[in-house]
């Protein structure tokens, strides 16, 4: 898989998202080994992602990533949807935006650089429906 699209909040995260993913297709198994191979070693291993189910529903239990096994679970809740947390043990967690991979550029772009914002206030899903009624990216 090429490099993911991905952009990460420098510094602290004053929000809830501290960055956004936008994967190129929904297979969790293909595009999760790159989005955490692209990660700074600082961060920590990532040992479980949280997925949403309505975004992932055919997510695997695990994933092989470069030089270890991740696992995955599913979670059912709304305020999860649209995202994707990491979870890194000792260091860290770090939630994502997961923008659509059919999502048109301008408006991946927008998502991307909100996200990544450290000032940014808006969840997932706010964000996506700003998107979407052409708020954001238009």
């Amino acid at each position: 898989m090429p490099a993911p699209r991905l952009l990460l909040t420098a510094g602290a995260s004053r929000g809830p998202l501290d960055g956004a993913w936008w994967p190129r297709c929904d297979a969790l198994e293909l595009e999760l080994p790159a989005l955490v191979d692209a990660l700074d070693p600082g961060l920590g291993t990532v040992a479980r992602v949280t997925v949403d189910t309505a975004a992932w529903p055919d997510a695997p239990r695990t994933v092989l990533a470069p030089g270890h096994v991740i696992a995955v679970s599913l979670s059912w809740v709304v305020t999860e949807a649209h995202a994707i947390t990491l979870d890194c043990g000792t260091v860290g967690r770090w939630e994502l935006l997961v923008v659509p991979p059919a999502e048109p550029v301008a408006a991946a772009r927008w998502l991307l650089s909100t996200a990544a914002d450290p000032y940014n206030y808006l969840t997932a899903a706010d964000m996506l429906a700003l998107a979407e009624a052409g708020f954001g990216g238009a």
